[in-house]
C-alpha cells in the first residue's frame, strides 16, 4: 500500500480524529515487530490495529499479555481501499480514506444495552427420513441428547441400519408444529403406525409373522400392502406395541427440545430467517455436516443484545380496530413481530428470542415507535458525522459512503480487495468508504439523508444474494424515495444520490463500485455545501427534518412541494368536501397529532410535518372522504395548522347548544330515518343534541337505552 506514517499523520491531526499514528508504520506487526503491539498496550489509550486479517493472533496476544486495560479495536484499511487500482494514483485520496477509516474505528464502543438470554442443554431432535436422520443421531449421540422423528422414508440415501442398542428414542410419524428458539423448541406431531417404537423390543416377530412383508426394519407397517390378517399383533405378545386403532385415530404427540436438525426436504419453518438453534439441511450432505457441528457448538448459555426498543404512544399499528401500518410485521424475516390488540387499539409485540437484530422493522416504520437500540442512531450517526468529517478534512472528495453488513458484504469486500492486489479486479475506489452495519437493512432515508448532510456525496447500499426479499423491496421503496426527494432539490435525474448495489459476486461489485453512476463524481447542490452540524437524534422524524432542512437550505434549485412515490413516510391529506361531515373519526384515529380539530367550532386541520401516512385516517373514515398524498412539502405552512374542512355548527332543536354539523345531521336523517326509534315525529330527535334527545324519549314514556 502507498501508506506513509507522516502524511497519515498529518492527515488526521489536521482533522482532529481521536487517533494518533506512533510514528511509523510496521509492515510485519503480525510477526517480527510485534513487540510495538505489545508496548502500545502498556498504555492506557485505546489501541487501533489497521489490520484484520490476524485479528486472531493479536487478541491472543493481548490476552497473555497482563495488565491490559485499554481496549483494542480493529479496521482493514488493506482489502477496503489501500489494495486498489486508485490507491497508487491518488495516494492523497487514500491517505484521506484511511484516516477516515482510523478515526471510526476509535470511537468508543456503543453504550450497553439488555441482553437476550438463551440457555441449552444439547437435547436435540433429528427430524427427516429414516435413512437420513439415524445415522446422524448415531453420530451426535455421544455428545448431545438425540430423539429421532422419522417422518418417512429415502430409499435413494440406502439401506436402513437400525440402532442396535435403544441408545436414544425413537418415534415414527408426521411433523404437525414446530416453535420456539435455542434451549425452547415446542414439536407436535402425529403418529398414525400401529407399531409403537416405544414399547417394541425389536424382536423381530411381527416380521416373521406378516404374510405380505408389509414391516420395514424400522418396525413401521406399511399401510398399503398390509391385507388386515394381524398376524403381527399376535405375534407381537405381551410387549403390546401394535394398536391398528392408531390408524383411525392418530396419536397427537409432542416434545421439548433445544435444538432441531431438520432433514427433511421441506423446511419446518416458511420464514426466511428460521430460530436461533433451528438448522436445515435436507438430503445435501455438506449442509447436514455443516449443520452437525453448529449444533456442537449450541450447549451451553448464550446472550445476545436486545436489539430494538419499542414505544407504543407512538405506533401507528391500529386505531378503533382499523389496521393502519403494518410495515414492521411485513418486512420481519424471522417472524419475531406480531399483531396485538385490546380495546380497538393495535400495537406490535416483538419476541426477542425471535429478532435476529437486522433493523429492518426500525428502517420500514415510518413514525420511529420501534427503534434500533444496539447500536442506536444517536451513535450510527456519529460513526457518520466521524467518518466524513475526518475525511473531508483531510482532503478526500466525493466520498460515497458504503453500507454493508458484516458477513456476507464484508466478505465480499475483502474479496474484491484480494483480486485487486493481483491485478484481477479495480478493487474498491478510494473514494468510496465502507461502513459495516448489523445489517443493511437497519439504515434508512433519515440516516442516508444525514449522511448526504454531512458531506457524503452518494449513498451506496451492498445487498448479496442471502438478503430476505422483504428486505430487497423495503429498501427500494426507501431508495425511490430518497431519489425522488434529491430530483426534487435539484439533484439531475442522472445523478443518482442513493443506489443499491445487488450483487452476487466478486466481479459483479468490482463493475458496480467501480461505476460511474456508484463511484462517479456528482453535480448538484452537494459539491458547495457546508456540513450540517446538527447530530442524529434518537427521535426518528426529528433526524429526518434537521437531514431535510439541511439540505433544502443549500439546494441549487428547489421545488417547494416534491411529489413521492405510494408508500412514502412523508406527505398530506386530501378531503372530499362534499362527503365529509366532520365527525372527526380522523383526528381521534391520527397516531401521530398531524389531524386537529377545534373544541369551538367543526373545523378539521392539519400539520402536515407531522403526516406519517399511516393510512388510520383514511381507513378509519366512514364517508371515505379522505386519501393519502405522499409528498414532500417544504414551505412554512407544513409546520403550521392549515384547514382542511370546516362548516357552521348544527344547533340543538331544544336547547340551542352547538353539537355538530348540518351535514352530519342531514347525513344521520338519510340513514336512520327508517329506524323505528326514529320514525313520524321521534326524527325530531335527531336534530337534538344527546342530553335533549334523552329528555323527549322520557318525557314521552319511552326506555333511553332502546333508541341509541
Amino acid at each position: 500500500m502507498p501508506l506513509d506514517a507522516d502524511v497519515l499523520s498529518d492527515a488526521l491531526r489536521t482533522s482532529g480524529a481521536p487517533v494518533d499514528i506512533p510514528g511509523q508504520t510496521h509492515h510485519l506487526l503480525c510477526r517480527r515487530e510485534i513487540g510495538a503491539f505489545t508496548q502500545a498496550l502498556d498504555g492506557t489509550e485505546d489501541v487501533v490495529v489497521a489490520c484484520t486479517q490476524e485479528k486472531a493472533l493479536f487478541v491472543e496476544v493481548a490476552a497473555q499479555h497482563e495488565g491490559v486495560t485499554a481496549p483494542i479495536h480493529f479496521v482493514n484499511v488493506r482489502e477496503t481501499g489501500g489494495w486498489s487500482a486508485q490507491a497508487k494514483r491518488d495516494v492523497r485520496g487514500f491517505h484521506a480514506k484511511t484516516a477516515a477509516l482510523l478515526a471510526v474505528a476509535g470511537l468508543p464502543a456503543p453504550d450497553p444495552v439488555p441482553v437476550v438470554e438463551y440457555r441449552s442443554a444439547g437435547n436435540v431432535l433429528i427430524v427427516g427420513p429414516a435413512e437420513r436422520a439415524l445415522p446422524w443421531a448415531e453420530r451426535l449421540a455421544d455428545q448431545l441428547g438425540v430423539t429421532v422423528l422419522a417422518t418417512g422414508r429415502d430409499r435413494a440415501a440406502g439401506p436402513l441400519a437400525p440402532p442396535m442398542e435403544r441408545r436414544w428414542p425413537i418415534h415414527a410419524g408426521e411433523l404437525t408444529a414446530v416453535k420456539g428458539w435455542l434451549g425452547a423448541f415446542e414439536v407436535q406431531w402425529r403418529s398414525g403406525n400401529p407399531i409403537d417404537l416405544d414399547r417394541c423390543t425389536h424382536c423381530n416377530a411381527c416380521i416373521d409373522a406378516c404374510p405380505e412383508n408389509a414391516i420395514d426394519a424400522l418396525y413401521q407397517i406399511d399401510l398399503d400392502r398390509c391385507r388386515d390378517h394381524r398376524d403381527c399383533v399376535k405375534a407381537c405378545g405381551e410387549a403390546m406395541a401394535i394398536d391398528f386403532g392408531r390408524v383411525n385415530a392418530p396419536q397427537a404427540l409432542s416434545g421439548q427440545f433445544d435444538l432441531v436438525f431438520d432433514l427433511n426436504d421441506t423446511p419446518a419453518f416458511a420464514q426466511h430467517q428460521p430460530p436461533q438453534g433451528y438448522f436445515h439441511a435436507g438430503a445435501d450432505a455438506g449442509r447436514q455436516l455443516a449443520a452437525s457441528l453448529a449444533l456442537l457448538q449450541r450447549v451451553g448459555e448464550f446472550e445476545k443484545p436486545k436489539f430494538f426498543q419499542y414505544k407504543e404512544s407512538i405506533c401507528a399499528h391500529g386505531r378503533n380496530g382499523q389496521v393502519g401500518c403494518d410495515a414492521c410485521v411485513q418486512v420481519c424475516s424471522a417472524s419475531a413481530i406480531s399483531s396485538q390488540w385490546k380495546d380497538g387499539r393495535g400495537s406490535v409485540h416483538v419476541t426477542p428470542n425471535l429478532c435476529v437484530g437486522c433493523g429492518a422493522c426500525t428502517t420500514a416504520c415510518p413514525t420511529g415507535a420501534i427503534t434500533y437500540a444496539y447500536p442506536s442512531a444517536p451513535y450510527q450517526g456519529r460513526k457518520l458525522k466521524t467518518l466524513l468529517s475526518t475525511y473531508a478534512s483531510a482532503g478526500g472528495r466525493d466520498a460515497v459512503v458504503l453500507l454493508h453488513n458484516g458477513e456476507r458484504g464484508r466478505a465480499l469486500i475483502e474479496q474484491l480487495g484480494r483480486a485487486a492486489r493481483i491485478g484481477e479486479a479495480r478493487g474498491v475506489p478510494v473514494n468510496m468508504l465502507p461502513v459495516e452495519v448489523f445489517h443493511a437493512a437497519s439504515t434508512g432515508l433519515e440516516l442516508w439523508l444525514s449522511a448526504l448532510a454531512y458531506g457524503a456525496a452518494r449513498i451506496a447500499i451492498l445487498l448479496t444474494e442471502d438478503d430476505a426479499p422483504q428486505y430487497r423491496a423495503m429498501l427500494a421503496e426507501q431508495v425511490a424515495v430518497a431519489q425522488a426527494v434529491l430530483q426534487g432539490l435539484g439533484e439531475p435525474s442522472d445523478a443518482v444520490g442513493v443506489v443499491l448495489v445487488d450483487v452476487a459476486d466478486v466481479a459483479a461489485l468490482d463493475a458496480r463500485l467501480n461505476a460511474v453512476e456508484v463511484a462517479g463524481p456528482l453535480r448538484g447542490f452537494r459539491r458547495d455545501m457546508p456540513a450540517a452540524a446538527f447530530a442524529v437524534a434518537a427521535a426518528k422524524r426529528e433526524t429526518l427534518d434537521f437531514a431535510l432542512d439541511h439540505l433544502a437550505r443549500h439546494a441549487q434549485a428547489i421545488d417547494t412541494v416534491i411529489p413521492l412515490p405510494a408508500g412514502a413516510p412523508l406527505g398530506a391529506i386530501s378531503v372530499d368536501r362534499e362527503r365529509c361531515t366532520l365527525c372527526m373519526a380522523c383526528v381521534g384515529a391520527c397516531p401521530s397529532q398531524a389531524l386537529r380539530d377545534q373544541p369551538d367550532r367543526p373545523v378539521l386541520a392539519m400539520i402536515e410535518r407531522n403526516c406519517v401516512q399511516c393510512g388510520l385516517c383514511e381507513t378509519t373514515c366512514p364517508e371515505e372522504a379522505i386519501a393519502l398524498v405522499p409528498r414532500l412539502n417544504l414551505s412554512a405552512a407544513a409546520r403550521q395548522a392549515v384547514m382542511l374542512n370546516e362548516t357552521q355548527p348544527f344547533h340543538c332543536i331544544r336547547c340551542g347548544k352547538p353539537f355538530g354539523t348540518a351535514q352530519m345531521v342531514t347525513t344521520m336523517l338519510a340513514k336512520l330515518g327508517a329506524h323505528p326509534a326514529f320514525s313520524g315525529a321521534a326524527a325530531e330527535r335527531l336534530k337534538m343534541c344527546g342530553d335533549c334527545r334523552v329528555i323527549d324519549m322520557m318525557e314521552r314514556g319511552e326506555r333511553p337505552g332502546a333508541t341509541h
